[in-house]
């Protein structure tokens, strides 16, 4: 006789006990993350204070704290959370309230590195957030020291003599790539 695992809900995912570990809820099934290593969260950080108040200098969204999840499809559910995130303000009236994890994916994901991240499964997360409709997705490399920007047609490494860009997603933000290694 087959047996088939129970499948975890983005409500019992949210309920869970906190424990000291991040979790993700890929097609219903519990992933555990180590928590996130210092310069992981110095790297984001970096990213965050120069976004956040050029978001809302100029009401484009929300760039939201504390690593929100984002519900990316349902039945299963599937709950992905980004390092950093912005949401352009028209999806946000749009979304229909309450809710707990967005409905949808963010417009602008940001995914750092840490030392224990398969680059697959990196390339795999980059993959899901751009089929789910994230439109623009930085992946920061410490171990190189380069960002990659991913967007539904191309993809660019910049190095540290580059500026990284919001192109149409965060229309005028920018960013030295030194800036976020310094």
């Amino acid at each position: 006789m087959a047996t088939t695992a129970r499948l975890m809900t983005a409500e019992e995912l949210l309920d869970m006990p906190a424990d000291g570990f991040r979790y993700e809820l890929v097609r219903g099934e519990l992933v555990k993350m180590a928590a996130a290593s210092f310069d992981h969260g110095v790297y984001a950080s970096r990213i965050v204070e120069t976004l956040l108040p050029y978001v809302r200098r100029n009401r484009l969204g929300e760039v939201p704290l504390a690593e929100p999840g984002f519900l990316l499809g349902t039945n299963p559910d599937h709950v992905r959370v980004p390092d950093v995130a912005f949401v352009q303000q028209q999806r946000i009236d749009a979304a229909e309230r309450p809710f707990v994890f967005f409905p949808g994916a963010p417009d602008l994901a940001v995914e750092v590195i840490s030392s224990g991240d398969r680059l697959t499964d990196v390339a795999k997360k980059v993959a899901e957030w751009l089929a789910a409709g994230t439109r623009m997705v930085v992946v920061i490399n410490p171990r190189n020291r380069t960002v990659r920007v991913h967007t539904p047609d191309s993809v660019t490494e910049l190095t540290e003599a580059d500026t990284l860009g919001g192109g149409d997603v965060v229309p005028g933000w920018r960013m030295a790539v030194s800036e976020i290694f310094d």
